[in-house]
């Protein structure tokens, strides 16, 4: 595996940037995708969505500036499509998003691609109840094992904020489950 500063270098390049693309994609396409398959949860929706990830990261890496990490740099990218994508879908469908959110995680059960049990099914519906910023961060958190340091730089928002973001997303979660548990 090439080093992130190699691979930077190498994507900036005019004679190597198609080689050393090829090489970020296989780097790091599965856990973009699995970061983005959570925000939209359809699959198909997913490879969409990671496909305009990859243009928009071949298309802007040459302002890519180092300031952060190329994967936060990259982490952001496929955040904010997903979140484009999903206000999207809410507008040509004229719902609001979380009743977008609802929708699709209600499609959970019929989706070949979904492999999770009865008690994922459930969590994934809870997840699907809270506002999207809580969600992401949650996700992020809690099935990426990311730092909150991590998720400050992808997100650009304070530490702090973070912190109260994944309480509150917990908190919630916590009763959703218990609801349906009764």
């Amino acid at each position: 595996m090439i080093s992130e500063i190699t691979l930077i270098e190498q994507l900036k390049n005019a004679s190597t940037k198609n080689d050393a693309f090829r090489e970020l994609v296989k780097q790091y396409k599965e856990r973009l995708y699995w970061h983005i398959r959570k925000i939209v949860i359809s699959h198909d929706d997913a490879d969409d969505v990671l496909q305009n990830t990859f243009i928009k990261i071949f298309k802007n890496i040459e302002s890519f500036n180092q300031e952060c990490k190329l994967y936060s740099w990259m982490y952001r990218i496929a955040t904010n499509e997903s979140i484009t994508f999903i206000n999207k879908r809410a507008k040509e469908k004229n719902i609001d998003i979380a009743d977008v959110y609802k929708e699709l995680a209600g499609s959970l059960e019929t989706d070949d691609f979904f492999s999770g049990g009865e008690i994922q099914l459930i969590l994934q519906k809870a997840i699907a109840t809270l506002p999207q910023k809580q969600q992401i961060v949650f996700n992020m958190k809690y099935f990426d094992e990311m730092k909150y340091e991590e998720i400050s730089e992808i997100l650009e928002t304070s530490v702090g904020a973070l912190k109260a973001s994944y309480f509150h997303a917990v908190k919630k979660i916590e009763y959703y489950i218990k609801s349906k548990a009764n």
